[in-house]
């Protein structure tokens, strides 16, 4: 008897779990949809998640694949307002978005709050009724205080911001207070146990590029009433590369020394072996074709605004990886050009070697204003004369601020900033942007290599 009643209280609990998944479940997709109605650009990151009780999450919170909710706290909240679930799906999303839960070596407790609290600005933002809610006092002064460069506040820029306002223990715990939306113990870089999901990266990468292109042709409404979001999703797309990948755009396909393994038939060249002694059949072909960096444009400006230490850093990413073997032919065309409204210099680079003497005995001509064209138009006159025999590209390391050619210049374009120096330039369209990253700038700022923290 007491068996079956113990039986028959486990089915209840079974039950009753299963009837509050179902009912958390209903809540998110309910959110999802009044979501779905003002951000249809968003349809695939809305839906792009599972859901699962847990009763150690508060609320709720994500790791990428799958929304984890608190029964009990998610309901408290859609019987509070609907809005705050509304918000809280969207500011999961964000995290996504950005890969803030994929960002190492952050200060745990720094990045949490910077992460939340870049995810509410754009929120906060926004000019739609799912989300629109009253802002506290100390909510519109810290995105006042953030928003006095006039720069894009992604999680990163707000990180430093953070660490260098050097804020009493007690302001840290209102911001976080004020600001705490969901649980992050999901995230990857919250658990040095939890091995890193290979595909997430990708996943979310496919959603941004959609969402982008839709915002951009299709749904100009939308991208105007989600505040700066359009904005911060191109500098997560597009601006961010790895500057090896990033030159590789620029490589040839060209005859080198070395033997061919894909060309080369062992079959026949043992058999020749093995029948006639010493004498093979075929021998290895001495070349083979390779598709490495032959010649690009490095353009240096030299303005006012651009310091020494900038380019010594920039020049410094560019021999890091043109000594790569793989990536570039030992004899290189590339041209150090330096200019501010002018051309000021030129130097032919054949080598690494060569690039490491201009480096430690650099020095800069020019220092009045900024204007693109005249370089440009060097480059283009070092084409026709021949000096150039295919320029696939051109690189111009800059802060942004000059007067940009009006037209196209028969080779591609890349307009490269230091992330710590970046200020939301905006280049011509038929132009690329990148952003570069380096472990001695995070360093300089208080960023701590391999650390995490709850």
């Amino acid at each position: 008897m007491e068996k079956r009643q113990g039986s028959i209280a486990a089915e209840d609990r079974e039950e009753a779990q299963r009837r509050l998944q179902e009912i958390g479940c209903q809540i998110l997709r309910a959110s999802r949809d009044e979501l779905y109605l003002g951000m249809r650009f968003m349809d695939v990151a809305l839906s792009s998640f599972l859901y699962c009780m847990d009763s150690g999450v508060s609320p709720f919170g994500t790791d990428g694949n799958t929304i984890y909710f608190h029964p009990s706290q998610l309901g408290g909240l859609y019987r509070q307002n609907r809005i705050l679930v509304n918000r809280g799906y969207l500011h999961m999303v964000l995290h996504c978005i950005f890969r803030h839960m994929t960002k190492q070596g952050m200060d745990g407790r720094y990045w949490n709050l910077s992460c939340d609290i870049a995810a509410e600005h754009i929120i906060d933002g926004c000019d739609q009724r799912a989300v629109r809610f009253s802002r506290s006092l100390l909510r519109r002064e810290t995105y006042r205080k953030l928003e006095a460069e006039k720069k894009t506040l992604h999680a990163e820029r707000i990180y430093k911001l953070l660490r260098q306002w050097e804020l009493p223990q007690r302001d840290i715990e209102r911001l976080e207070s004020e600001f705490y939306v969901d649980d992050h113990r999901y995230w990857e870089n919250q658990n040095p146990q939890k091995r890193p999901d290979p595909n997430l990266n990708k996943k979310w990468q496919e959603i941004d590029e959609r969402m982008e292109t839709d915002l951009e042709t299709f749904s100009k409404e939308a991208s105007e009433k989600s505040g700066s979001f359009l904005e911060q999703l191109k500098i997560q797309n597009k601006e961010r590369y790895d500057y090896k990948e990033f030159l590789r755009k620029f490589s040839v396909l060209r005859e080198e020394l070395g033997v061919d393994p894909d060309t080369f038939d062992y079959h026949f060249y043992s058999y020749g072996l093995s029948l006639y002694g010493n004498m093979p059949l075929i021998e290895p072909q001495e070349t083979k074709e390779v598709k490495k960096v032959k010649e690009f444009a490095v353009v240096i400006d030299t303005s006012m605004s651009c310091s020494g230490a900038l380019v010594r850093k920039f020049l410094e990413e560019t021999y890091s990886v043109l000594t790569e073997e793989d990536g570039f032919f030992k004899k290189v065309n590339v041209h150090m050009i330096q200019c501010d409204e002018e051309v000021q210099s030129d130097v032919k680079i054949t080598s690494s070697e060569e690039l490491k003497e201009y480096m430690e005995h650099l020095q800069l001509f020019g220092e009045g204003g900024t204007d693109f064209r005249p370089a440009f138009a060097y480059c283009t006159r070092m084409v026709e004369q021949g000096e150039f025999e295919n320029l696939k590209g051109l690189i111009y390391f800059t802060d942004g601020y000059g007067i940009y050619p009006n037209k196209m210049p028969p080779y591609q374009t890349a307009f490269v900033f230091l992330e710590e120096e970046y200020k939301d330039a905006d280049v011509p369209s038929w132009a690329m942007k990148l952003i570069l990253t380096g472990e001695e700038w995070r360093e300089k700022h208080g960023y701590k290599t391999g650390e995490t923290g709850n």
